[in-house]
């Protein structure tokens, strides 16, 4: 980030994002008792995650400013209610989050960005302080099941050969994914769990609930419905987008076979462009007419202007429409009009009750006509 400002306690240039992803995982119990919070308004952070953070600079500068004085330099990140952070109060944050491990803090523009690598998921045991920067005291409730039992290991292949499936599927993931996801063993379920949730685009709401599953077996239980779910959405997007890719490809192929079909019709001379045909469609209409000369120039003049512009011009759609109309007019053929105003009114009062106004005008225009 260009002009950046280093923030306080930020940790030596030569700390490298693939340091932090490499960072063995902390002991329980070196873990701190008490967070600093940063709250999360769109998803929640999960332990298996390491990516930058944006947040606004105002109100969490001193929040970052008091982290970086710490020995851990770790902060608690917590979804909350609000669609706005800064709006959000003590009664806003989630009982559950999760403690993160902050990387080269850097401020510019009014924006803060850091790297968040995922530590451990950790339950809020009381407020210290309920004013940012808040300030809590926390727990780390551990999975509560050895991780090792055949059925965590179940679950986990399952996770593993789901989220497989998923990366032919969805273009969002790739090789590289899948590459990344032959490190995780089933031997490891609770990392994989998290892991496997980070990926998904389920609510927020469901994403809380995993992250909230101390109990290893719920925790998987719900990450194996949540990829799921996003396998058969994404064999939902690959019918639907391979549907459109075939309308497509079809309706160009029948263009350009009609193009073709046209091009060679042109050569053998049993076809004209349909600006040709237009005009000479027109003139054929013309000469069954009996036209005045100010009627017949003025079709004329349309006619030349038709056969300069191109057929896929609003105006060349217009001008033909406007010729279709003019050529299709009775000119010079007229009717014998009947003005027998007595008969008139008799049909006018057969047909029509009432009205008598009407009736009225229709005699007078009659009277005036004859």
């Amino acid at each position: 980030m260009p002009d950046s400002q280093p923030l306080q306690g930020e940790l030596s240039e030569s700390q490298t994002e693939d340091e932090a992803r490499t960072r063995l995982p902390v002991p329980v119990n070196a873990l701190p008792a008490t967070l600093y919070l940063l709250p999360m308004s769109d998803r929640p952070f999960f332990p298996a995650q390491t990516f930058p953070l944006l947040l606004n600079e105002r109100p969490w500068l001193e929040t970052i400013d008091r982290i970086g004085e710490t020995a851990h330099k770790m902060v608690g990140l917590v979804l909350v209610k609000p669609d706005r952070p800064e709006d959000a109060r003590q009664h806003d944050f989630h009982l559950v989050g999760t403690a993160v491990r902050m990387h080269r803090p850097r401020r510019a523009d009014g924006k803060m960005q850091f790297i968040a690598e995922g530590v451990k998921r950790f339950r809020i045991l009381d407020w210290i302080s309920i004013k940012p920067p808040y300030l809590v005291k926390v727990e780390y409730p551990s999975d509560g099941r050895n991780q090792n039992s055949d059925e965590l290991r179940a679950y986990a292949m399952a996770i593993i050969n789901t989220i497989k499936d998923l990366v032919p599927l969805n273009p969002l993931y790739t090789e590289e994914l899948k590459f990344f996801l032959n490190r995780f063993s089933p031997n490891e379920p609770s990392a994989l769990a998290d892991f496997a949730a980070s990926l998904t685009t389920s609510s927020k709401d469901d994403l809380q609930q995993v992250l909230g599953a101390f109990n290893l077996r719920r925790r998987m239980e719900k990450v194996l419905v949540l990829i799921k779910k996003e396998l058969d959405v994404a064999k939902l997007q690959s019918h639907i987008r391979r549907q459109v890719t075939d309308k497509i490809e079809k309706q160009q192929r029948e263009f350009f076979l009609r193009e073709q079909l046209k091009a060679i019709q042109k050569e053998l001379g049993i076809a004209k462009d349909d600006r040709t045909a237009d005009v000479e469609r027109f003139r054929d209409r013309i000469s069954k007419l009996n036209l005045k000369p100010p009627v017949e120039k003025r079709i004329e003049d349309e006619l030349q202007k038709l056969s300069l512009l191109e057929t896929g011009s609003p105006e060349y759609a217009v001008t033909r429409n406007y010729l279709d109309w003019l050529t299709q007019l009775p000119w010079g053929k007229h009717s014998k009009d009947k003005l027998d105003l007595k008969r008139a009114r008799k049909i006018l009062d057969r047909d029509h009750y009432g009205l008598d106004d009407v009736k009225d005008r229709i005699i007078e225009f009659l009277a005036v006509g004859a």
